[in-house]
C-alpha cells in the first residue's frame, strides 16, 4: 500500500468523526417521495384549447350522490353542474367566500351528451400557477357527472365553469360564488 493511499485513508478515517461532531459533514437529504398526481388526460393540458374526453381510471362517483334532475336551460345546467361539482368533491372544494389571493383560476368548457355525461372538456384558460390543478379540475368534472338529461334543452349542450383554486389546492366553482 503506498504512503499516499495510507495517508488518504487515515485522513478520511480521522476527519469523518470530527466533521460529523461539528455538524459540518453535509448529509445527503432523504429523497422525497414522488408526488402522486392523477394521470394527465389531455395531450397538451397547459395549452389553451386543449381538449379531453375520457376520465382517469381511478375516478369513481362518490356514494350518496343524488340522481341529477333533467334540465331545460343553460343556466339550470350550469347551476346543477356547479352544485354537483361540490357534492362530488367535498374534500377538494370549499364554499366559503373566495380568498382575496387565489393560487390559480381555470376555465373549462364542458360539452355533455344527451344524458348529461361528459362528451368533451375544452380548456379555455389553463392555470398560470399550480399546473397540477388543471388535472384536478378535469377529474372533478368527471367525478360529478352526469349533469342531468339535457334533451329538452336547446343545443349546444355545454356549460362553462371557472374553478377558483385557493392556496390549499381546493376549488370553488365560480357559478356558486
Amino acid at each position: 500500500m503506498s504512503i499516499t493511499h495510507r495517508l488518504k485513508r487515515t485522513t478520511h478515517w480521522l476527519a469523518a468523526p470530527l466533521l460529523a461532531a461539528c455538524g459540518a459533514a453535509p448529509k445527503a437529504p432523504a429523497p422525497a417521495p414522488a408526488p402522486r398526481l392523477a394521470p394527465v388526460v389531455s395531450s397538451s393540458p397547459t395549452a389553451p384549447g386543449a381538449t379531453t374526453s375520457s376520465p382517469s381510471a381511478d375516478l369513481a362517483q362518490p356514494k350518496g350522490m343524488p340522481a341529477p334532475q333533467p334540465v331545460r336551460t343553460h343556466e339550470a345546467l350550469r347551476r346543477q353542474a356547479a352544485e354537483r361539482l361540490v357534492m362530488a368533491n367535498p374534500e377538494r372544494s370549499y364554499m366559503t367566500p373566495a380568498p382575496s389571493h387565489l393560487l390559480t383560476v381555470i376555465v373549462l368548457d364542458v360539452e355533455v351528451k344527451a344524458d348529461g355525461s361528459v362528451r368533451k372538456i375544452h380548456v379555455v384558460r389553463p392555470p398560470k400557477f399550480g399546473p397540477e390543478t388543471l388535472q384536478m379540475a378535469i377529474d372533478a368534472v368527471h367525478r360529478a357527472a352526469p349533469f342531468g338529461d339535457v334533451r329538452r334543452m336547446p343545443e349546444p349542450w355545454r356549460f362553462t365553469e371557472t374553478f377558483l383554486f385557493d392556496e390549499h389546492r381546493r376549488f370553488k366553482p365560480r357559478s356558486l360564488d
